[in-house]
């Protein structure tokens, strides 16, 4: 049996990078899947790559109606909804600017993706979910969530909101069965990284930030997810999954 199995799980995000690793373990370990992204040609390549247990449709997180239609669509095709899982993010057109230098059209592009786009996918999932009899929202966060940043501003405030707003959630709907927790990834090897990793200074200094040793991978990311998806993680809600390879353990 899989781990997921007779589950059904929206995942944003997940044309590529974790969000599309994350859709394909899920669907090995049983569950039917909600592709949601705004890179339909991709979002469409996983979708068939999955097969008949995978739905694909445009998200834009930050638009409201979306969110709404892709709740629709999982119960309308698989007949309820039990996962959700808000990966989409980004770190905005300049994210490594010092906190006087950056823009405010910038701020609010971040924080509307990474936070306002949480938050309404929360407020979607829930109704569906309390009629599922419970459900597990995984919130993909940041170290920069955690710690403060050197550089950037936008994108450790978008974060450290989604690691708030997930333990409210949490603390309000634990009753109902419905489990809130946010994951934290470290540097991790992505699509939206490369420009980052591909320059061989850059990733050797985040290389040697990393206790562990290594860039992490989106399958690192993505087993740690699996697991608060499952019922396994059933006593855990609230709570902060950190897999940075031991980056805030200094």
């Amino acid at each position: 049996m899989g781990r997921l199995d007779g589950k059904v799980a929206i995942i944003s995000g997940a044309a590529s990078g974790m969000g599309a690793v994350e859709a394909k373990l899920f669907a090995a370990e049983g569950a039917s899947v909600v592709l949601g992204d705004i890179q339909d040609e991709m979002g469409k390549a996983v979708e068939k790559e999955i097969g008949k247990d995978a739905a694909y449709l445009r998200l834009d997180v930050t638009d409201e109606t979306d969110w709404v239609r892709a709740v629709e669509t999982a119960v309308r095709r698989f007949g309820k909804l039990n996962v959700l899982v808000n990966n989409a993010g980004t770190a905005g057109r300049a994210p490594f600017a010092m906190l006087e230098e950056q823009s405010e059209e910038d701020w609010d592009r971040v924080m509307g993706v990474n936070s306002t786009g949480t938050f309404l996918g929360i407020k979607h999932a829930v109704p569906e979910m309390r009629k599922a009899g419970g459900g597990s929202i995984i919130n993909i966060s940041s170290v920069y969530g955690l710690v403060g940043s050197a550089s950037g501003a936008a994108y450790p405030a978008s974060k450290g909101a989604v690691r708030i707003l997930s333990k409210s959630a949490a603390v309000q709907y634990a009753k109902e069965g419905i489990r809130v927790n946010s994951v934290h990834p470290g540097f991790i090897e992505t699509p939206q990284s490369a420009s980052l990793m591909n320059d061989p200074v850059a990733r050797q200094k985040l290389v040697d930030r990393t206790p562990i040793g290594r860039i992490g991978t989106s399958e690192d990311i993505a087993y740690g997810v699996l697991f608060l998806a499952s019922d396994e993680s059933s006593y855990i809600t609230g709570a902060e999954l950190v897999l940075d390879g031991g980056i805030t353990a200094e």
